[in-house]
């Protein structure tokens, strides 16, 4: 339901061309894009994952829009003095989650071919297979499992699972009670799903993510600027405060101590209101990072040069790979009705 309302709003806004009409008013100075898996379309059971990955393809129709609508392509170190100019073009950063393969092997060559600078945010326990993708092994887990069954502390997790229907309605289920759930408990919960249906968690890891060999290559890029995404990609706020700050400080260091690169950036796993919060936003300022990037919706305005540790992110979302849906985004518009 919620995406179909998505879909609705932004059908509404390029249908009446209101993009056109209210873009100098709504979208602000400019804009930082979210990108995670960029590669050929593939199944999937959760939406949620699904908008997780866009083609190479709509990457290139990204970048080509941006460009026709007037913003220059920066890089995330540019974005404090461009906050701090009134007036001229819109900008554009461009950020990739996670440190997916596909984004080396699908996305790279579109920058390059696009001559379009980019910050990749890098989990390092991803990079040395200690830090599950838990999203994604739910998912595998229900597929090979006929029936759900988990104990969670607040009640037990029971569902049929033996139909494509069922299938979806039990990962759906079993995602949002597990994103209500403290850390530990979510991890222990997709732990013993993965037992129950033989899921190699850390198989799927090395799958999909760049281990540090394949990394030194955005290290080097002229392109990329490397960013930090916490240790092992907890949802900060869920922890406390000392592993939570720990998580920070401790991923830029491994960054900086494999790759040899100065990470000034930072994005919060998840980062949405649950996920990262004022506590967080201060972690981010002690620890000295130039800027910290939410996934909470939103485009830049020149008083965000004042929120440098909490700044908004548009996700380009793998279900609405449409121009007409970005140009509506872009325009600021569902930002700005969805404030009122």
């Amino acid at each position: 339901m919620r995406y179909a309302m998505i879909r609705l709003a932004l059908e509404g806004i390029a249908g009446f061309g209101l993009d056109r009409l209210f873009a100098a008013r709504f979208r602000g100075r400019g804009v930082i894009l979210t990108f995670h898996h960029v590669a050929p379309p593939g199944p999937f059971l959760l939406d949620e994952n699904a908008g997780l990955s866009i083609t190479p393809a709509f990457l290139e129709t990204t970048i080509l829009t941006l460009r026709d609508l007037g913003y220059e392509i920066v890089r995330q170190d540019e974005v404090a003095a461009r906050l701090s100019v009134e007036g001229g073009p819109p900008f554009a950063v461009l950020t990739f989650d996670d440190g997916y393969r596909d984004n080396l092997t699908h996305a790279l060559p579109v920058l390059r071919r696009l001559a379009a600078p980019f910050t990749l945010f890098v989990c390092p326990g991803f990079a040395q297979r200690t830090a599950p993708l838990w999203w994604l092994d739910i998912e595998e887990a229900i597929t090979k499992l006929h029936t759900l069954r988990l104990e969670l502390p607040d009640a037990g997790v029971l569902e049929r699972a033996e139909t494509p229907v069922e299938k979806r309605h039990a990962a759906r289920t079993l995602y949002w009670r597990l994103r209500d759930q403290p850390e530990d408990v979510l991890q222990a919960a997709v732990a013993a799903l993965c037992r129950q249906a033989g899921v190699d968690q850390m198989a799927r890891v090395a799958r999909l993510c760049m281990d540090w060999e394949a990394l030194e290559t955005f290290a080097s890029e002229p392109l990329a600027s490397l960013g930090a995404h916490t240790l092992s990609h907890p949802r900060l706020a869920r922890l406390d405060g000392k592993a939570s700050l720990a998580e920070m400080a401790g991923s830029r260091a491994v960054i900086e101590d494999r790759l040899g690169v100065k990470v000034r950036h930072f994005a919060y796993p998840v980062g949405d209101r649950e996920s990262a919060g004022p506590r967080e936003f201060a972690f981010a300022e002690e620890l000295g990072f130039a800027s910290a990037v939410t996934t909470m919706p939103g485009v830049l305005q020149t008083a965000d040069r004042e929120r440098m540790s909490a700044l908004p992110r548009i996700s380009v979302n793998g279900l609405f790979q449409e121009p007409r849906y970005l140009r509506a985004l872009l325009s600021g518009l569902p930002f700005a009705l969805r404030r009122r």
